[in-house]
């Protein structure tokens, strides 16, 4: 029982941590080297400087729901690891992690609802066919498409977890 727990939590703290990147980072639309695009930022590559240069993107309101999205599934994904560290040191003998669990399926349904709208709307997100062209998804993308099924996978192992003594 004692190694089911420690899986759980370190599934939960790794797919946190992978879904604030995805959050956070700079790459959900990539143009190779020379342009990255991501739910905050559109950074061109300077070849004289050498630097990045970053400036807010267009905002759509498909954009804004990806956003609010995947902070929301961030929020919840925090409260539900928080819940459960308070659970397991207060809650009696043989209690379920109801509440835990479902935190944490609502934070995988949210990351999917915004991973679907980011695929499905990139036109109107990117706003510009040269990057629909030449461009791919970046690994922020793929890592958000890796934390949905991990997180509700997790979500359902935390339903079904019961404390032992």
């Amino acid at each position: 029982m004692a190694f089911l727990l420690m899986s759980v939590t370190v599934l939960h703290l790794i797919t946190l941590a992978m879904l604030f990147i995805a959050t956070m980072e700079k790459s959900w639309w990539t143009l190779g080297d020379i342009q990255n695009t991501d739910l905050w930022y559109k950074c061109s590559y300077d070849n004289s400087s050498g630097t990045w240069l970053c400036a807010s993107v267009n905002e759509s309101e498909w954009l804004q729901s990806v956003q609010a999205l995947m902070i929301l599934s961030v929020i919840l994904s925090s409260i539900s690891f928080m819940v459960f560290l308070g659970q397991l040191f207060t809650m009696s003998k043989g209690g379920l992690f109801y509440f835990t669990g479902l935190c944490q399926l609502f934070a995988g349904f949210a990351a999917f609802a915004a991973v679907l709208i980011y695929t499905f709307q990139k036109r109107e997100i990117l706003q510009n066919d040269t990057e629909l062209e030449k461009g791919h998804f970046g690994y922020c993308y793929i890592l958000a498409w890796v934390c949905v099924p991990l997180l509700l996978v997790s979500g359902a192992l935390y339903v079904h977890l019961r404390k032992r003594a």
